[in-house]
């Protein structure tokens, strides 16, 4: 805990002994455990195969037989048999955002399946209305629904305040759309928010309306900050519940790594109270965003290491919005453009070219990682472009520039990636979520065919990582290695299979490249001497299943620094 810090936080002297007798517990307790009888996948060379690995004060000592390690233990030790389940390295989320997962524990699930139930606006409208009468986790006055997919609904639109009005006409109601690049308001919404006939559209945003120039509920990009920035905010022991509760859900994912991508002030002091107070138990990196820090962004240093679980990674920036939102910067029309837009729709920026550079070159002299979303392939073109200008100026240097998304980069822009130093963390669960949408209705089936393309960048030798974006989707580590190896999508049809990648190529992408992209791949994302004892344990080996059946594994428990944080039942391992 540093001075700055507590001193910032007021963190009173009764709560300065707590953590000191915290931290002192957490070293005296430095236990040898042995992991056995398992199928252990280390992802090292130096140990291709293995069935035991010991563990001492939270880090990996040992990997082996057990015939060997069973020699370093003492009768005091503890030893757990795996009875014959898969030990792998603990699974790092690349991208996400912890703190809207905080908030969604008290949002109302409005998903269409296989995540919810909704099917139609009308059946939005009804799980709304039902959530006014049940017990549901408080979000003050306003009724905040979250998750649902115009793509999925008979309608196939957006719900707007017409419908929303049925769900009440005295509470402001807002639906947050699964990409979290759009969001549905009722009137009362739009008259608490001061959005008008008269309100011009925001920068990288568009107010969508009615024929006499009336909000029609719906929000895009940049305009659906100015609700979210008027959304009830919990009291301090809901959010640290809720806190606790996300944490448990990422945990029985085998999740071990949780990233906060682009944070506002309040989120991010939030955790860093989080932290200070032990609250945090899986590791947290950080991502403060532009939209809310402006230029205070500028200030924003990178953190290598933790302080109780929690470290700042860099800062985030967005460049576009979605492809299945079809806000996405393109550099082709969409294949069916949106209501209102004409055949010629692109889709379009968020960011100017010259707020990129600054921001970018700002990042780069203060050593400052950068993550920057860009689905579209013009907003990568955007990315790309300003990259190369900052390593003219500042020189090029091993930053690890990460491209958010990536989803429709093509064959030129691998190589650029490549050549400036950028490394994609794709959005491989499209290919199940949106796959059919894409090929349908957003792409056409030529351009939705090279979504995420990771054996193209496993064929030019460019490293990447893979990712859920949770909230948006569950961060299901499992179904997202199975989108990456089969690319099935929701109707059961195959789509791009010249982009499919190994099941073992696609571990990688949720370990030890993953580790790679947060500067941490001498610590962890792989069962290597040394590194932090941070695993999972499967019920099966995804690197030898059916690779159809991948996505069917069971997370058994999840272990951080050797200590058990996850397990499917009372008396698992």
């Amino acid at each position: 805990m540093t001075r700055s810090l507590a001193n910032q936080f007021g963190i009173t002297k009764p709560l300065l002994l707590l953590l000191l007798v915290s931290i002192v517990s957490t070293q005296a307790n430095a236990e040898t455990t042995l992991f056995t009888n398992a199928e252990v996948i280390t992802l090292d060379p130096k140990y291709p195969s293995a069935n035991s690995v010991l563990v001492r004060a939270g880090k990996i000592v040992q990997v082996g037989d057990f015939s060997e390690l069973s020699k370093s233990i003492k009768t005091s030790d503890s030893t757990i048999n795996l009875n014959g389940a898969t030990l792998a390295p603990g699974f790092i989320d690349a991208h996400g955002h912890l703190s809207s997962t905080i908030l969604a524990q008290g949002w109302i699930d409005v998903s269409s399946p296989p995540v919810g139930s909704a099917k139609s606006v009308e059946d939005i409208v009804t799980i709304l209305q039902a959530a006014q009468t049940a017990e549901t986790p408080s979000t003050g006055d306003w009724i905040i629904g979250a998750g649902y997919d115009d793509s999925l609904l008979v309608e196939q639109r957006h719900p707007t305040k017409l419908d929303l009005d049925k769900v009440s006409t005295s509470q402001p109601v807002a639906v947050i759309h699964v990409s979290g690049h759009f969001l549905a308001c009722n009137s009362v919404c739009l008259k608490t928010v001061g959005i008008t006939a008269e309100t011009p559209d925001p920068k990288g945003g568009i107010i969508r309306r009615l024929a006499d120039n009336e909000p029609d509920g719906v929000l895009e990009e940049t305009a659906w900050l100015m609700a979210y920035a008027k959304f009830p905010i919990l009291d301090i022991e809901t959010r640290q519940k809720h806190l606790e509760m996300a944490q448990k859900y990422y945990a029985s994912f085998g999740i071990t790594t949780v990233q906060d991508g682009a944070m506002q002030m309040g989120e991010l002091a939030f955790i860093q109270d989080a932290a200070e107070r032990d609250l945090l138990w899986l590791d947290v990196v950080a991502y403060p965003y532009l939209a809310f820090f402006g230029e205070k962004l500028k200030q924003v240093r990178s953190q290598r290491n933790y302080q109780n679980h929690f470290r700042i990674g860099g800062v985030k920036l967005v460049l576009d919005g979605s492809p299945q939102g079809k806000t996405a910067w393109l550099s082709k029309p969409y294949l069916h453009p949106p209501h209102g837009q004409d055949e010629n729709y692109l889709g379009y920026p968020t960011l100017t070219e010259p707020v990129l550079d600054d921001h970018l070159q700002a990042a780069f002299v203060n050593g400052t990682q950068v993550l920057a979303h860009a689905n579209g392939d013009a907003a990568s073109d955007q990315l790309l472009k300003a990259v190369s200008k900052a390593n003219e100026l500042q020189g090029q240097a091993d930053r690890r520039t990460v491209m958010i998304h990536a989803q429709t980069v093509r064959e030129d822009q691998i190589d650029a990636m490549k050549a400036q130093g950028v490394m994609p963390s794709y959005f491989s669960a499209h290919t199940f979520y949106w796959g059919d949408w894409h090929r349908d209705s957003v792409f056409g089936k030529e351009r939705a065919s090279r979504i995420s393309p990771l054996k193209s960048s496993v064929d030019k030798n460019l490293p990447f990582t893979t990712h859920n974006d949770t909230p948006i989707v569950p961060p299901d580590m499992m179904r997202l290695m199975w989108a990456s190896v089969n690319r099935i999508t929701r109707s059961g049809q195959v789509l791009g299979a010249d982009q499919r990648i190994t099941p073992e190529q696609a571990l990688r992408s949720i370990t030890l490249n993953a580790a790679h992209q947060y500067f941490e791949e001498s610590d962890k994302g792989s069962i290597t001497p040394g590194k932090l004892a941070d695993m999972v344990v499967l019920s099966q080996n995804p690197l030898t299943v059916d690779p159809l059946t991948i996505k069917d594994i069971q997370v058994l428990a999840t272990y951080k620094e050797g200590k058990k944080v996850f397990s499917i039942e009372a008396d698992a391992p």
